[in-house]
């Protein structure tokens, strides 16, 4: 899998960080993890596919499904995070440009600046 800025995540340890520490969104296509952290120059990822969404062979499908879609929105995903997509039952039977849509909108949720919280003043 060669992706311009990404370095690929494949020890259990950071998936498992990942799953616990990330943040999530969710979609009928696609689950995402995300977490700040990492090198500043790179984005790291990770492509899991469960055998709910099938045998081998649709396994494969939804892995190159998710990594199409992740080669278009790549550019626009920040640099400094780590990113793992789960494939669901229903990404074998999609067009790649609707789980690439689904991918977007999700690293757009998971990685906007959060509002700072103002601290209420006390009163005197």
């Amino acid at each position: 899998m060669k992706m311009k800025n990404a370095q690929i995540l494949n020890d259990n340890r950071d998936f498992v960080r990942l799953y616990r520490r990330g943040q999530s969104a969710v979609s009928p296509l696609l689950v995402t993890y995300a977490r700040r952290g990492g090198e500043q120059k790179r984005r790291r990822v990770g492509i899991t596919a469960t055998k709910k969404v099938g045998g081998a062979v649709q396994r494969n499908r939804a892995k190159r499904l998710i990594r199409a879609a992740w080669r278009e929105v790549e550019p626009e995903a920040p640099y400094g995070w780590d990113f793992i997509f789960v494939a669901r039952a229903r990404t074998t039977g999609t067009k790649m440009q609707q789980v690439r849509a689904a991918m977007a909108a999700q690293l757009k949720k998971l990685t906007a600046p959060s509002p700072k919280k103002e601290k209420p003043q006390e009163k005197p």
